[in-house]
């Protein structure tokens, strides 16, 4: 039987099963925990925060971060669009309403000029945003300091998605650590996993406070049970903190092991006819979450789809660029800030197999399958 090549598969360690069966010795099965107050600790240490909260999922990390800094119904939130739905979502949790900004050609991320012009243009008619939401895609950082700088001025709120990033640099800083707020996420395809988690960072002990507070459904300080607001169960159990643990340990290693993926797709592939990787932007280093590339179909004999599904011929897994969503149908009424860059990149755009557990063979088997689906059609 050919073995699956999956695109992002868990990666465990030696130590997380070390922090989960301490965890049942102790009977810290629940929510809180020494594991989830050490996981706080330990993951500030990693990313230069002051405080965290860990959570549920990345999702509801973005939703508390949205709520804390008052988005409400009626708001306008400027986002990237280039990312997973779970970046917007939030926004309409609150009744607000997402306003897409398109990417850069240098990152993929969210285009600072592109922010700065529409920012200018809101003052103008006096409707700025409540927040602005950044990606940081597929492991690189956004271009943050003029990012950073508009909203300042403006004094508007920067949130950083940081789910796909943790292990990436920005001039030598984590991203997530710049803005109002930074979330992570630690879904089973990320680069280390709780199986499903996320965390929530500020250097404003304050507002990480009420995230705890707000994410144990807000009750009050009593004997009994007492709720002066609606909070939501979003904490993370002390069993899958112990995982995360045991999981940042291996971070470092986790961030080689998937850079080494793409050096081995750059060099076998990199001279294709049609073929471009995904640029690493000067300003940082990328995890190289996924790797990615795009396919000018002309150039390289096959369009991405057409590779995506000989590929999946060979049982290996690819996925598209994620489609822009403001060409979502949940999103069909929101206005986008231009939009042609993300929309090409969706159009000719591929994530291979990326996983940090992949071997010599399996990547061997990707790219020699591209090479022949080149062959056969260029």
């Amino acid at each position: 039987m050919t073995k699956q090549i999956l695109l992002s598969t868990p990666h465990m360690g030696e130590l997380e099963q070390k922090f989960v069966q301490e965890a049942f010795d102790t009977n810290w099965i629940a929510p809180v925990g020494p594991h989830v107050d050490a996981f706080e600790r330990e993951f500030c240490d990693v990313v230069g925060s002051s405080h965290a909260a860990a959570l549920s999922s990345g999702t509801a990390a973005l939703h508390l971060a949205l709520q804390l800094i008052g988005v409400s119904a009626g708001d306008e939130v400027f986002c990237s669009t280039l990312t997973f739905i779970a970046t917007a979502s939030p926004i309409s949790y609150l009744g607000a309403k997402p306003v897409f900004i398109d990417s850069d050609r240098t990152s993929w991320n969210m285009n600072p000029e592109l922010l700065r012009e529409a920012l200018d243009k809101r003052a103008k008619l006096g409707k700025l945003p409540k927040a602005v939401v950044i990606v940081h895609l597929y492991g690189q950082s956004c271009d943050i300091d003029p990012i950073l700088a508009v909203c300042n001025d403006y004094e508007i709120p920067l949130i950083e998605d940081a789910a796909e990033s943790l292990g990436a640099s920005y001039k030598g800083r984590s991203p997530g650590s710049f803005g109002k707020i930074g979330i992570f996420s630690f879904n089973g395809n990320k680069i280390i996993t709780t199986s499903g988690g996320g965390m929530l960072v500020s250097d404003d002990q304050k507002l990480v406070e009420k995230a705890r507070f707000l994410a144990t459904q807000a009750r009050d300080p009593a004997p009994h049970y007492q709720h002066s607001e609606i909070g939501y169960n979003y904490r993370l159990s002390n069993v899958l903190a112990g995982i995360g643990r045991g999981q940042l340990c291996v971070l470092g290693d986790r961030v080689e092991a998937r850079r080494r993926n793409f050096d081995f797709y750059k060099q076998a592939l990199g001279n294709l006819p049609g073929i471009e990787f995904m640029p690493e932007a000067a300003f940082g280093k990328s995890t190289r979450w996924l790797s990615c590339l795009t396919i000018d179909p002309a150039a390289f004999g096959a369009n991405r789809e057409e590779v995506r599904l000989a590929l999946a011929e060979e049982k290996i897994e690819a996925r598209p660029v994620w489609k822009p969503l403001h060409l979502q149908p949940v999103f069909a009424d929101c206005e986008c800030i231009d939009g042609a860059v993300a929309e090409e990149l969706f159009e000719n755009g591929l994530c291979l197999p990326s996983g940090s557990n992949l071997t010599d063979e399996d990547l061997g088997r990707v790219t020699s399958a591209i090479a022949k689906i080149h062959k056969e059609h260029g």
